[in-house]
Protein backbone atom coordinates (compact mmCIF):
# COMPACT_ATOMS: atom_id res chain seq x y z
CA UNK A 1 0.00 0.00 0.00
CA UNK A 2 1.43 3.48 -1.00
CA UNK A 3 1.99 6.42 1.37
CA UNK A 4 -0.97 8.16 -0.47
CA UNK A 5 -3.80 5.44 0.36
CA UNK A 6 -2.18 5.04 3.79
CA UNK A 7 -2.29 9.16 3.73
CA UNK A 8 -6.09 9.06 2.89
CA UNK A 9 -6.94 6.29 4.96
CA UNK A 10 -5.33 7.91 8.21
CA UNK A 11 -7.69 11.18 6.96
CA UNK A 12 -10.86 9.52 6.74
CA UNK A 13 -10.68 7.67 10.10
CA UNK A 14 -9.79 11.04 11.34
CA UNK A 15 -12.90 12.63 9.79
CA UNK A 16 -14.86 9.33 10.92
CA UNK A 17 -14.19 9.45 13.98
CA UNK A 18 -14.46 13.77 14.39
CA UNK A 19 -17.71 13.45 12.94
CA UNK A 20 -19.21 10.92 16.05
CA UNK A 21 -17.62 13.08 18.59
CA UNK A 22 -19.30 16.29 16.85
CA UNK A 23 -22.69 14.78 15.97
CA UNK A 24 -22.65 13.43 19.78
CA UNK A 25 -22.08 17.01 20.93
CA UNK A 26 -24.60 18.60 18.42
CA UNK A 27 -27.81 15.98 18.86
CA UNK A 28 -27.08 16.52 22.85
CA UNK A 29 -26.99 20.85 22.46
CA UNK A 30 -30.10 20.74 19.94
CA UNK A 31 -31.71 17.88 22.04
CA UNK A 32 -32.42 15.78 18.95
CA UNK A 33 -34.34 12.85 20.33
CA UNK A 34 -36.00 14.38 23.45
CA UNK A 35 -39.41 15.25 23.65
CA UNK A 36 -40.55 18.40 23.40
CA UNK A 37 -39.34 21.25 26.01
CA UNK A 38 -36.51 19.39 27.40
CA UNK A 39 -33.36 19.46 27.14
CA UNK A 40 -30.04 16.91 27.43
CA UNK A 41 -28.97 15.98 30.79
CA UNK A 42 -26.29 13.28 32.33
CA UNK A 43 -28.17 13.56 35.21
CA UNK A 44 -30.13 10.45 34.24
CA UNK A 45 -27.07 8.50 32.79
CA UNK A 46 -25.02 9.24 36.24
CA UNK A 47 -27.51 8.05 38.32
CA UNK A 48 -29.38 5.35 36.72
CA UNK A 49 -26.49 3.96 33.85
CA UNK A 50 -23.41 4.32 36.19
CA UNK A 51 -24.19 0.86 38.41
CA UNK A 52 -22.24 -1.34 36.04
CA UNK A 53 -22.46 -4.72 34.68
CA UNK A 54 -20.47 -8.03 34.95
CA UNK A 55 -20.89 -11.36 33.60
CA UNK A 56 -23.53 -13.15 35.88
CA UNK A 57 -24.09 -10.90 38.24
CA UNK A 58 -27.29 -9.93 39.24
CA UNK A 59 -29.02 -7.47 37.27
CA UNK A 60 -29.70 -4.73 40.27
CA UNK A 61 -26.20 -5.60 41.05
CA UNK A 62 -23.68 -2.63 41.86
CA UNK A 63 -20.72 -3.20 40.48
CA UNK A 64 -19.16 0.18 39.57
CA UNK A 65 -16.92 0.74 42.53
CA UNK A 66 -17.33 4.94 41.35
CA UNK A 67 -21.09 4.73 41.11
CA UNK A 68 -21.73 6.53 44.14
CA UNK A 69 -19.11 9.47 42.84
CA UNK A 70 -21.39 9.17 39.60
CA UNK A 71 -24.19 9.73 41.84
CA UNK A 72 -23.23 12.40 43.61
CA UNK A 73 -22.53 14.16 40.66
CA UNK A 74 -25.73 14.04 39.52
CA UNK A 75 -27.62 15.22 42.90
CA UNK A 76 -25.10 18.08 43.10
CA UNK A 77 -26.87 20.98 40.61
CA UNK A 78 -23.95 23.06 40.35
CA UNK A 79 -21.60 20.20 38.95
CA UNK A 80 -24.30 18.58 37.34
CA UNK A 81 -24.89 22.09 35.17
CA UNK A 82 -20.89 22.11 34.72
CA UNK A 83 -21.42 18.49 33.28
CA UNK A 84 -24.19 19.04 30.89
CA UNK A 85 -22.13 21.92 29.08
CA UNK A 86 -18.64 20.51 29.32
CA UNK A 87 -19.85 17.25 27.59
CA UNK A 88 -21.73 18.44 24.58
CA UNK A 89 -19.54 20.93 23.91
CA UNK A 90 -16.31 19.35 24.43
CA UNK A 91 -17.73 16.91 21.93
CA UNK A 92 -17.88 19.43 19.33
CA UNK A 93 -14.76 21.03 19.40
CA UNK A 94 -13.00 17.51 19.66
CA UNK A 95 -15.38 16.65 17.18
CA UNK A 96 -14.64 19.82 15.05
CA UNK A 97 -11.18 19.68 15.77
CA UNK A 98 -10.66 16.58 14.34
CA UNK A 99 -12.80 16.79 11.32
CA UNK A 100 -10.10 19.69 10.39
CA UNK A 101 -7.02 18.50 11.75
CA UNK A 102 -6.68 21.18 13.47
CA UNK A 103 -4.80 20.82 17.14
CA UNK A 104 -5.21 17.11 16.28
CA UNK A 105 -3.01 15.77 19.10
CA UNK A 106 -4.48 17.84 21.50
CA UNK A 107 -8.18 16.79 20.58
CA UNK A 108 -7.09 13.26 20.38
CA UNK A 109 -5.93 13.60 23.85
CA UNK A 110 -9.13 15.38 25.25
CA UNK A 111 -11.30 12.58 23.30
CA UNK A 112 -9.39 9.85 25.01
CA UNK A 113 -9.49 11.36 28.61
CA UNK A 114 -13.65 11.97 27.76
CA UNK A 115 -14.37 8.43 25.84
CA UNK A 116 -12.26 6.95 29.63
CA UNK A 117 -14.54 8.84 31.67
CA UNK A 118 -17.29 7.31 30.07
CA UNK A 119 -15.63 3.93 29.91
CA UNK A 120 -15.02 3.75 33.70
CA UNK A 121 -18.38 5.74 34.65
CA UNK A 122 -20.41 2.70 32.41
CA UNK A 123 -18.36 0.07 33.59
CA UNK A 124 -20.10 -2.43 31.64
CA UNK A 125 -18.18 -5.65 31.05
CA UNK A 126 -21.00 -8.07 30.38
CA UNK A 127 -19.61 -8.61 26.92
CA UNK A 128 -15.78 -8.25 28.37
CA UNK A 129 -13.35 -6.07 28.86
CA UNK A 130 -13.57 -4.77 25.18
CA UNK A 131 -16.28 -2.78 24.08
CA UNK A 132 -17.39 -0.33 21.22
CA UNK A 133 -15.64 2.39 24.57
CA UNK A 134 -11.95 0.91 24.38
CA UNK A 135 -12.14 0.94 20.23
CA UNK A 136 -13.31 4.38 20.48
CA UNK A 137 -10.29 4.66 22.61
CA UNK A 138 -7.53 3.40 20.97
CA UNK A 139 -8.56 4.45 17.48
CA UNK A 140 -9.19 8.57 19.12
CA UNK A 141 -5.26 7.84 20.62
CA UNK A 142 -3.87 6.58 17.63
CA UNK A 143 -4.99 9.57 15.36
CA UNK A 144 -2.64 11.27 18.36
CA UNK A 145 0.15 9.08 17.90
CA UNK A 146 0.11 9.46 14.19
CA UNK A 147 -0.29 12.93 14.21
CA UNK A 148 -2.99 12.76 11.87
CA UNK A 149 -4.04 16.58 11.41
CA UNK A 150 -0.59 16.68 9.37
CA UNK A 151 -2.60 14.83 6.96
CA UNK A 152 -5.09 16.68 4.51
CA UNK A 153 -5.85 18.65 7.71
CA UNK A 154 -4.96 22.25 9.08
CA UNK A 155 -2.09 21.23 11.41
CA UNK A 156 0.81 21.87 9.30
CA UNK A 157 -0.57 25.16 8.04
CA UNK A 158 -0.56 26.57 11.72
CA UNK A 159 2.92 25.16 12.72
CA UNK A 160 4.09 27.69 9.92
CA UNK A 161 2.70 30.62 11.99
CA UNK A 162 5.41 32.52 13.37
CA UNK A 163 3.58 32.11 17.48
CA UNK A 164 3.92 28.57 16.98
CA UNK A 165 7.60 28.83 15.79
CA UNK A 166 8.30 30.92 18.80
CA UNK A 167 6.98 28.32 21.25
CA UNK A 168 7.83 24.71 20.23
CA UNK A 169 5.89 23.38 22.73
CA UNK A 170 3.05 24.11 20.95
CA UNK A 171 3.86 21.33 18.15
CA UNK A 172 2.81 18.72 21.16
CA UNK A 173 -0.54 20.15 20.52
CA UNK A 174 -1.04 20.00 17.05
CA UNK A 175 0.13 17.42 14.04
Amino acid sequence: MGTRTRDRGIAILRILVGWVFFYAGVEKLLGVGLDAGKTWSAGGFLKFATTGSWPGAAPDAIINPFHDFWVGLAVNAQALSVINVIVPVGEVLIGTALILGLATRFASLSGVVMLGLFYVASWDFSLGIVNSDIVYIGVTAFLGVVAAGEVYGLDPYVERLRFVQRAPALHYVLG
